[in-house]
């Protein structure tokens, strides 16, 4: 007797839109628009409403158009104001700019179609273990996002969880390991039936992330923080000044308007400040030390050196001969030579052309130009008993390159400092989301962030991952306060991240992908047998 061809269901038009909107609200759960906080429940929500979808019967195609749709919108939805750089300060067609938008968040979003199509096809049966799948795969497309093509992870999952339960997972397996937690607990979510609440493992899961939700709020809120690693400030508490220029973004390298007004306002703060640090964001200085007026830097250095106080910057180096770099020089009293630190992630289509763009990148009136990167662990900046470890723009969103200094104690940074400029992107959400993913690195590493900025967010970020000063944004001005460095142990995920990178990490995912398929393979030949 021969047996019917199995239908397979297909997605019904409602689930397209459903997924589109899921999307976008895990958007919004990394700053939430009004208030630009993070909402770890929101993200849990919105990543169940995707992990139901999926759950439905359909097939490995649809399950992969669907999870595209859905990272298509979120990814757009976290990145949208792309568009401000290259449309309104960079000149671009509206429809061309928009188009970039929208190309580079569905690009990406092929790698999470590819792994709902995988999750359709291989997840186990049982229900703990297909979450677990589902956590798996979701991994490995954040990894791969992260890494893959110089990697642009903006806007992972994990960043909306710099606050709530999932929060004390980030010193153990950091923000990818953070996503992968939630995507687990969002798939268990959908899969808990009324008949489940009579079974003690559902019991027993209910109470572990009530356990968990508690640590996390201890953490966050009490003096005493029982997850951390127990270590001891580094040194007395630095006094500093971070310096926000807000330099017009359109006319910030213009001869004529932006270039004379940062040089004078950071040029007379610099030498008139009293702090033992003083911070200037990403390009201050926006004139490489040739074109500057002569003696400009030279009394800056000397004004640095005859006073009990050091100076960061940022400036562009280097010459046609030798290469450019984004750099950061430091100045301190006895030092023979200006400290120096040069970018080493650099910018794709801002600070280097990938191949076959340049075509794209001459419609934008951006000085654009191909950097050298600097190396990847460089000496921190030695000062009053600190080592401070400066990162350029979005260096800080690769948690696992700021993680090769912790590989030598002795050199390990007891503060970072993160030097940038947003004004490429106007009043957006993007200066909240660069918040939180400096705060998700303080988490990891619990050492606390500065972070100097041409239009926000001028911020102190302690080893807690709580703001404790930060200035008002798109104002001129400058932020007083103190930070207290971290020395001692590392954080567990500082210990294993700088040695092996994130390979154990994928090494997890391969093996759940791996083991699904042979599972799937010899369930298939003994049913055939």
């Amino acid at each position: 007797m021969a047996l019917a061809p199995v239908q397979v269901p297909h997605a019904a038009p409602w689930q397209w839109p459903l997924a589109l909107c899921a999307g976008l609200a895990q958007a919004a759960s990394l700053a939430l628009p009004g208030s630009g906080q993070p909402a770890w429940w929101l993200q849990l929500a919105s990543m169940a409403v995707l992990a139901w979808l999926l759950h439905r019967p359909m097939g490995w195609r649809r399950a992969a158009g669907i999870g595209w749709v859905f990272a298509t919108a979120w990814l757009a939805g976290t990145f949208w104001w792309l568009y401000i750089s290259m449309h309104t300060y960079g000149g671009l067609a509206a429809p061309l700019a928009a188009a970039a938008v929208l190309a580079l968040a569905a690009f990406l979003g092929v790698y999470y179609a590819v792994i709902s199509g995988f999750f359709k096809a291989l997840a186990p049966k049982g229900r703990a273990l297909g979450a677990l799948f589902f956590g798996m795969v979701w991994l490995l497309a954040e990894l791969a996002r992260g890494q893959w093509w110089t990697g642009f992870p903006w806007g992972a999952a994990g960043y909306a969880h710099v606050e709530g339960p999932l929060a004390a997972l980030a010193r153990i397996v950091g923000v990818y390991g953070i996503g992968c937690a939630a995507a687990v607990l969002a798939m268990l979510l959908v899969q808990v039936r009324r008949r489940d609440l009579r079974n003690p493992h559902a019991w027993a899961l209910a109470l572990a992330l009530l356990i968990l939700g508690g640590a996390a709020a201890l953490q966050r809120h009490c003096a005493v923080n029982l997850c951390h690693t127990p270590m001891a400030p580094a040194a007395p508490a630095l006094p500093l000044v971070l310096l926000q220029g807000n330099i017009p973004q359109d006319e910030k390298f213009q001869p004529g308007s932006g270039v004379p007004m940062a040089l004078q306002w950071y040029g007379d703060r610099l030498t008139s400040l009293e702090g033992a640090l003083v911070v200037a964001p990403e390009t201050a200085i926006p004139l490489l030390p040739q074109q500057l007026t002569p003696g400009y830097l030279d009394a800056i250095a000397q004004h640095f050196a005859r006073k009990g106080q050091a100076a960061l910057l940022g400036i562009p180096l280097g010459s046609l001969e030798t290469g450019y770099t984004n750099s950061v020089v430091g100045f301190q009293p006895g030092a023979a030579q200006p400290y120096r630190y040069d970018k080493h992630h650099l910018v794709p289509f801002g600070e280097f052309i990938p191949p076959f763009f340049r075509w794209f990148t001459e419609r934008m009136n951006i000085p654009l130009g191909d950097f050298s990167r600097g190396s990847l662990a460089q000496a921190p900046f030695a000062w009053q008993g600190e080592r401070i470890a400066p990162n350029i723009c979005y260096e800080d969103l690769f948690g696992e390159e700021l993680a090769v200094q912790f590989a030598q104690a002795e050199n390990a940074p007891t503060i970072f400092v993160n030097l940038s400029n947003i004004g490429w992107f106007g009043n957006t959400l993007a200066i909240d989301q660069h918040l939180a993913i400096s705060r998700m690195r303080t988490l990891e590493f619990e050492r606390p962030m500065v972070r100097a900025t041409n239009t926000g967010a001028t911020a102190i970020i302690d080893h807690r991952g709580i703001v404790t000063h930060q200035l008002q944004r798109h104002m001129r001005g400058m932020l007083k306060g103190e930070v207290q460095g971290r020395s001692g142990a590392a954080t567990p995920y500082a210990a294993w991240v700088s040695r092996f990178g994130l390979w154990p990490l994928w090494a997890l995912g391969v093996l759940a992908l791996a083991a699904a398929g042979m599972r799937r393979r010899w369930n298939g030949a003994v049913h055939t047998g």
